[in-house]
């Protein structure tokens, strides 16, 4: 079992409002409490309701059930109109077995959150309470609890069930945790950022044998293992290399015992790319390669090959946006031309429908996301509630410091 050490923090920077830095224990008790209620894509039903019921004890409507779980809050400024933004944090754990022994750690074995949604929920939760005790601005932030980010999409299931549509927005922006970078920083460029994701499942079908006479089969375990081997070439030689894809096989079924050839193997894995030319042209070589080497094994194949996320990417102007309230917020711990990350992210469905832009804010040394010894490091709560308020700030108008 392992106790996840928390960077402390002296109170220096420069943009954390002291309001919420004096709330940092209340803050890391709502975190603490969301992290012990793990809840999975589209189940997130006690953590919506916490959220909910926080948001309505600040006087904000609810909107509830966008996406099954998800949840949209709305505050309008005191100073009259003026635009719209969204501000989005996610809700959902991961289908990991917890391994640390932390008092708040899960109360549902085999989920937890791994990669820090319970912190970003917090952050965000944190802001809405703040503007709404001091709304000095004109305008209207909505405030997005977004079920299902970790591969099933939520992002895009609330913006086909009309996220902006009932609640019209001129930009959105999200945010998230990055473990192992200096604490404090904020992390970001301008275009593409994140990569898109798509999955694969290849059937391998053959004709079983036993394992002493090949011959009289179709080996569907050769035909596979020349299908792993040559989809490297995708990257190595079909791809340009000054752009970026991988192509990585993470399961292989086949076969239940040692002196039989089986009649199927199954692979399974992911393909990560940034542009969409790369994207199309990864999937064309994926789908010749599968054809061609299983058909002069001998051999047939069915293919599933499902685009998932899209890349995510920064609009410039809002991409702009950000980085001035974060630096408001930690001064020059900026980085705006931060490595492209291969994760995926669905938050990049909300970035194709409307502008906006999405940062990471770096926790310090720690494990790593989606690693069972994982835990948000409470001390960035005020930081990235303070870059919130920052931003609204900047947008809509000053909003209190006090």
């Amino acid at each position: 079992m392992t106790t996840v050490q928390h960077t402390p923090r002296d109170g220096s920077t420069p943009g954390t409002l002291p309001a919420l830095a004096a709330q940092a224990d209340e803050l890391a008790g709502w975190r603490r409490a969301l992290h012990a209620m793990p809840e999975t894509a589209f189940e997130e039903h006690r953590t919506s309701a916490f959220v909910a019921e926080k948001l309505e004890s600040f006087g904000l409507p609810v909107r509830r059930g966008l996406a099954g779980t998800g949840l949209v809050a709305t505050l309008k400024g005191n100073r009259g109109a003026g635009p719209a933004i969204g501000l989005r944090a996610d809700m959902d754990a991961l289908d990991i077995d917890e391994a640390t022994n932390l008092p708040w750690r899960s109360d549902t074995p085999g989920k937890m959150h791994a990669c820090g949604h319970d912190g970003h929920m917090t952050m965000l939760l944190a802001a809405a309470r703040h503007l709404s005790d001091n709304p000095d601005f004109a305008g209207t932030v909505h405030f997005i609890f977004q079920p299902a980010e970790e591969n099933e999409g939520g992002g895009k299931v609330m913006v086909d069930e009309g996220l902006f549509d009932l609640f019209p927005m001129q930009a959105v922006y999200g945010l998230h945790n990055w473990p192992n970078a200096p604490f404090g920083t904020f992390l970001g460029r301008p275009g593409a950022m994140f990569a898109a994701f798509d999955i694969f499942e290849v059937k391998v079908t053959g004709r079983g044998a036993h394992a002493a006479m090949p011959q009289r089969g179709i080996d569907p375990v050769l035909a596979a293992a020349h299908v792993v081997a040559q989809l490297q070439s995708i990257v190595s030689r079909s791809v340009n290399p000054q752009e970026a894809a991988v192509v990585t096989v993470t399961q292989i079924h086949g076969g239940d015992t040692w002196n039989v050839i089986p009649d199927e193997v199954v692979l399974r894995g992911t393909v990560r790319t940034f542009s969409r030319e790369v994207r199309d042209l990864a999937e064309q070589r994926f789908r010749a390669i599968v054809e061609g080497v299983c058909a002069a094994q001998g051999a047939t194949a069915t293919l599933r090959y499902d685009r998932r996320y899209p890349s995510l990417v920064n609009h410039a102007e809002q991409f702009d946006h950000a980085l001035a309230a974060a630096q408001a917020t930690v001064g020059d711990q900026v980085d705006a031309d931060f490595e492209r990350i291969m994760a995926a992210e669905d938050f990049a469905y909300m970035l194709e429908a409307v502008p906006g832009a999405y940062l990471c804010l770096a926790s310090g040394p720690g494990p790593n996301l989606h690693n069972a010894a994982y835990d948000f490091n409470d001390a960035l709560l005020p930081v990235g509630a303070s870059y919130w308020v920052n931003l609204v700030g900047s947008l809509l108008g000053p909003a209190p410091r006090a």
